[in-house]
């Protein structure tokens, strides 16, 4: 790694541990203020009696989670309604036409379940109205849903001989409105400041310095294109010195985007739009703002639970995680491609290139650099949030399978907001669990025993997403509308679809590119696995936390496994690496291994 790479990421991992603590601490105190009176005590209470909800009512594991479900459900139906009625609704300067039914049913689904997989471009199908009342808002609440989840499963550690934990519409209004409204709108106004736009005009056209060259399909005198005696379309010069400029409220939602660990971009090239990212300083905080939550509800359990040295200990696995592969995705991103180390002139010789000294730049924004875009790519795979400020797709066989290691360990490495915490705690209570095992102790973890319920609701959460990633994938090369939409054969091409399939069922939502899935086949297959992979984890969370809850506190005695220190992050780091990437070695060995091979063992 070059010294510009050790010093942004040395100063990133600074900035983030500085800043974890506090906002975990304000967070612990919004989810146990209970009925205190506060400053927006008139507003909570005015809201809740309009809405027919007791705040102090507690609801058992089953309730929490079927008033979830049916939350989100409801979710999924209006913004399904608003792109398909979108043609007919204001805020539509460019009068953008409806959304398909299967492309609208998978979008709606990816924003609801926090994954943002985008198969559309955003400026050329989405109008302002169902990006701001559908995109964003739900951009708030599939946040909110993270987080509450988490909290449950926090409070089952926390309480004892409880019946209940929690209400779910009080947690989903205390995390809206009291931490992801006002962080959104601060972030909101600096990156507007910065030149994100903000605004309702319609696109612009605007007079280029240079002229554009390029070539387009010959028209006849029918108007269409004039084809060749080999029935190809024959192409003519063109030029034009004017380009169209795509505008809207972005910053709003570009805020939520990031804090919330949504990812899904206003614009096609999200995070690598000037219109999104326009600055160095700005693309450091989209970075540091991803982790920004996921870091602080560490912070959040140790203080729920009266020891915050819990925490620090999930936050110090995560961290160690992060920094051992976003290092190598560095590093291999920093060294180039050598098939283009020399390059055949076509008379048949050859020249040297600074491919390998310059590293790959290929897919990559010069505003930002080989370091800056493998350290975002690290840190969006890292957490659930899909935001890319390059195309994965063109990164090293080994760079981008980092990415993908990252999505399938089923991103707890930080992790989306409240789903890499309560990931990386499944984890824990499986490292828990092996310990007992080898010392024939029941397993304890934070105060409770661990037991078959727990383990039972354990291996549901571990073993959902691989399952769904390793039988979507199979069918998708199996079946000819799957393989319709491959675009590089070989290798690279499996390795697409494994991306897409991982990134779905860990509501990711980053994509490698090159593989064409806006069709009904992917919309559908990939919509199912998003919603699967959501829900088929946080229903068994849930259950574990109303078991826990219900049970009694142990007391620590000689025999307890000390779940703090370097003895415990070793234990809970090796059994991330051992049983959450296990599920995937065969898969990419047949992609990224396969390509690396090829690449530097030419045949």
């Amino acid at each position: 790694m070059s010294q510009h790479a050790w010093l942004l990421l040395g100063l990133f991992m600074t900035v983030l541990l500085l800043l974890v603590r506090p906002l975990g601490i304000l967070v612990a105190r919004v989810m146990t203020m209970g009925n205190r009176v506060t400053a927006a005590s008139g507003f909570e209470v005015a809201t809740f009696r309009m809405c027919g909800i007791e705040r102090d009512e507690e609801m058992g594991w089953l309730k929490y989670a079927m008033a979830l479900l049916l939350f989100n459900t409801l979710g999924l139906f209006v913004l399904y309604a608003l792109q398909r009625l979108q043609a007919w609704l204001p805020l539509n300067p460019q009068e953008l036409p409806n959304v398909s039914p299967d492309s609208a049913l998978n979008t709606a689904v990816s924003f609801v379940t926090n994954t943002n997989w985008q198969g559309y471009g955003g400026e050329s199908t989405m109008g302002y109205l169902v990006q701001m009342l559908g995109l964003t808002v739900q951009n708030y609440l599939s946040a909110a849903t993270g987080i509450v989840v988490v909290i449950a499963l926090i409070r089952g550690f926390a309480r004892h001989s409880a019946v209940g934990i929690g209400n779910a519409w009080v947690d989903l209004f205390r995390i809206t409105t009291y931490i992801l409204l006002p962080l959104a709108m601060v972030f909101a106004l600096f990156l507007a400041s910065q030149g994100v736009i903000q605004n309702f005009a319609a696109y612009q056209n605007v007079t280029t310095l240079e002229v554009t060259n390029y070539e387009t399909p010959k028209l006849g005198s029918d108007g269409r294109p004039v084809q060749d005696d080999s029935g190809n379309p024959v192409q003519e010069r063109a030029a034009t010195a004017q380009q169209n400029l795509a505008m809207g409220p972005v910053a709003s939602q570009e805020a939520i985007k990031l804090i919330g660990t949504n990812g899904g971009g206003f614009f096609n090239a999200n995070s690598a739009h000037p219109f999104e990212n326009p600055t160095p300083v700005v693309n450091f905080l989209q970075m540091l703002s991803i982790f920004l939550i996921p870091g602080a509800l560490c912070i959040t359990l140790g203080c729920m639970v009266g020891d915050e040295r819990q925490g620090w200990t999930i936050l110090a696995a995560m961290g160690l995680l992060f920094v051992a592969l976003a290092g190598p995705a560095i590093s291999l991103e920093e060294q180039g491609n050598p098939l283009l180390a020399t390059v055949d002139t076509g008379n048949g010789t050859t020249v040297s290139t600074t491919a390998l000294t310059d590293g790959n730049m290929e897919g990559k924004e010069t505003r930002f650099g080989i370091v800056d875009s493998a350290l975002f790519a690290s840190i969006t795979t890292a957490a659930s949030c899909g935001a890319v400020n390059a195309m994965h797709d063109s990164f090293t066989p080994l760079g981008g399978a980092v990415p993908l290691v990252l999505i399938q360990l089923g991103e707890v490495v930080f992790g989306g907001v409240g789903s890499g915490l309560y990931g990386m705690l499944i984890f824990a209570v499986l490292a828990v669990f092996i310990a007992g095992l080898m010392i024939g102790r029941t397993p304890e973890y934070l105060g409770k025993k661990i037991e078959a319920h727990e383990m039972k609701m354990t291996s549901i959460a571990i073993l959902a997403t691989p399952m769904l990633v390793l039988v979507g994938s199979a069918i998708t090369v199996m079946t000819e509308a799957g393989r319709a939409g491959i675009a590089n054969p070989g290798a690279h091409g499996f390795s697409e679809i494994l991306y897409a399939l991982s990134s779905a069922a860990n509501n990711n939502g980053s994509a490698f590119a090159g593989l064409s899935v806006n069709t009904p086949f992917y919309n559908v297959l990939l919509g199912m696995v998003m919603w699967l992979g959501r829900f088929g984890v946080i229903v068994p969370v849930l259950a574990m936390a109303g078991s826990l809850a219900a049970k009694k506190r142990i007391a620590v005695t000689a025999g307890t496994l000390p779940t703090h220190g370097p003895l415990f992050v070793t234990l809970l780091i090796g059994t991330v690496l051992l049983v959450g990437l296990l599920n995937y070695v065969p898969a990419l060995a047949l992609g990224p291994l396969v390509e690396h091979l090829a690449l530097w063992s030419p045949p």
